[in-house]
């Protein structure tokens, strides 16, 4: 029978006391890395630290299935700068770069526009999107304000993103992962 029939006479011979021992690893591991995360979130000030570029619209800057990594520091937004948001009524943030701010003179509050053309005043590198990302906000939206914006990218790891993609895009091979991970785990011995 092979691998498969040696991972049943496995899971067969375990005694209780290895399957709790195990289900208590997975446990510690899953809060690990749950801790983690919480951890990156209080530092960068992001609500998430961490963002997969999903198309190539930020090329050549930043290519489909690289991971940036984000910062929300309390410094204001600047043109040039590439920033992740959330519009309301989409689920996915979008990454572009930041071709406008506006400061609004009663609250000094700082509004940003995203995307574009390049501009010769702020000599802004042109992305491969023409036009500005106003079709991409909320009906009637014209600016982001500052709670649309998760933070702003402060490095990159090209192409590490692509597991989650792939993942995404073909959840037969999520199902597989993780399946061969719980038989491994199920299947270990200490």
């Amino acid at each position: 029978m092979g691998w498969i029939g040696d991972a049943v006479d496995s899971v067969k011979s375990l005694q209780i006391r290895q399957v709790v021992s195990q289900v208590v690893s997975l446990g510690m591991i899953v809060t690990s890395a749950l801790i983690i995360w919480k951890g990156l979130m209080c530092i960068t000030g992001s609500e998430s630290p961490v963002v997969v570029v999903l198309s190539g619209s930020m090329e050549p800057g930043f290519k489909r299935g690289d991971i940036l990594f984000l910062h929300m520091g309390k410094d204001p937004i600047r043109a040039g700068e590439i920033v992740v948001f959330n519009v309301d009524g989409r689920e996915i943030p979008i990454v572009h770069r930041v071709i406008k701010v506006h400061e609004r003179q009663d609250t000094g509050e700082v509004d940003v526009l995203t995307k574009g053309i390049t501009l010769p005043n702020l000599q802004v590198r042109r992305d491969n999107n023409y036009g500005d990302d106003r079709l991409l906000y909320a009906q009637g939206q014209q600016w982001l304000q500052r709670h649309h914006i998760m933070g702003r990218a402060v490095g990159f790891l090209p192409y590490v993103g692509w597991v989650t993609i792939i993942m995404t895009e073909k959840p037969i091979i999520k199902y597989l992962l993780i399946g061969a991970l719980g038989l491994l785990v199920i299947t270990s011995k200490e």
